[in-house]
Order: C-alpha cells, then structure tokens, then sequence
C-alpha cells in the first residue's frame, strides 16, 4: 500500500503538512461564514431605531459560564496533543475525555438557555437581535458537535492508529485541535457581541 504523500512531512512549498494546510484552507471559508454573519449583525444593528439591551435579554453569567468552560476545553485540547506527542497515550485519552466533557457541558448549557428563551415566549422571529442570536448560537453549536464527533472517533476507534502509526494520529489530533480552537475563538468573539455590547 502507497502512503500518501505530505501526511506526517511538512511540503517544501507551504511549509505545513496537507493535513494540516486542508484545515487552514478550510478555517479560512468558516472564517467568511461567520463573518458575513457577524456582517450582517453590524449592518442591522447600525440600522435599527432600537434595539434592545442584549444583556437584559440574555443571560452574561450564563455566556460567561460557557466562555469559561470552552476556554477549559482548548486547555485540555493542547494537553492531549502534548501527551500524544510524548507517546503517552493514557493521559491524552484522559485529556482528550476532558475537551470531550466541555463540549457537552457547552451545549448543556447552551439548552438549558434556550429553552429558558421558550419558556418565556422569545423565539427567533421576534425581533432581528434574538434571530441573530438564535442563528449566529445555533450555527455555532453545530460546529461544537461537529468537534464533538471527530474528537470522540479520536479517543475510541481512531486512537488504533496510534499503535500502527503514531506520527499520522498525532498529526490528526492535531488538525483536529485547530478545529476546537476556532471553534472556542469564534465563541470568544461572539459572546462579547451577543451578551454584553
């Protein structure tokens, strides 16, 4: 069998390996995504007669609660990569079922405040700001159980590789841990501008 070219050695021409360079490239069009949303919650905002106070409306110790806990799991992302790249394949499964924990308690908690969003009659066609927020959170937490899955193929069918191929599953934990970090990097931008301004 024929290994793929560039899956565990940096290319000379970008200096990154394919792995690592289709994530990039990949991050890039999610950067436009949530930049057309965040685009289009300037332009509504900025056109508004009103608007209202968002951190009435939404719960800033809640968002904050959450901003905590993803930033626990970014933590735990980087110390699983570290534990798998010492070969130490115990403690990055240990770490790994920790990022793992955050991600579901981020999305606990993110039901849990939807649903006290429900039970108290604000829906995402009320108004312009509680769609955004519905959308910009929703597409968000899409994008958290996306993280979800490929983490938790990481830590049970995927780790085999380890023992057959330790540096392409390092390299995988790796891309996957870029794709965590957006993911709470996009959080951090967004609960400033949904919860507080």
């Amino acid at each position: 069998m024929q290994a793929l070219p560039y899956t565990t050695e940096v290319r000379p021409d970008t200096g990154l390996t394919n792995p690592k360079l289709g994530i990039w490239l990949f991050l890039a069009s999610e950067v436009m995504l949530f930049g057309s949303f965040f685009s289009s919650y300037a332009l509504l905002r900025s056109g508004a007669q009103a608007w209202p106070d968002q951190s009435a409306v939404l719960s800033v110790p809640l968002g904050t609660l959450n901003t905590v806990i993803l930033i626990t799991s970014s933590a735990t992302m980087v110390l699983s990569l570290s534990a798998i790249r010492a070969r130490h394949l115990d403690r990055f499964r240990r770490y790994l079922r920790l990022t793992l924990l955050g991600g579901v308690a981020f999305l606990a908690v993110k039901t849990f405040e939807y649903g006290d969003k429900f039970s108290h009659g604000l829906a995402p066609g009320d108004d312009n700001f509680l769609g955004l927020y519905f959308t910009l959170t929703g597409v968000h937490a899409l994008h958290v159980l996306v993280g979800l899955a490929v983490n938790a193929y990481l830590l049970w069918p995927g780790s085999r590789m380890w023992r057959t191929e330790p540096e392409r599953f390092a390299n995988r934990v790796e891309v996957a841990g870029i794709y965590w970090h957006f993911v709470d990097v996009v959080w951090i931008v967004l609960f400033p501008v949904l919860y507080v301004l």
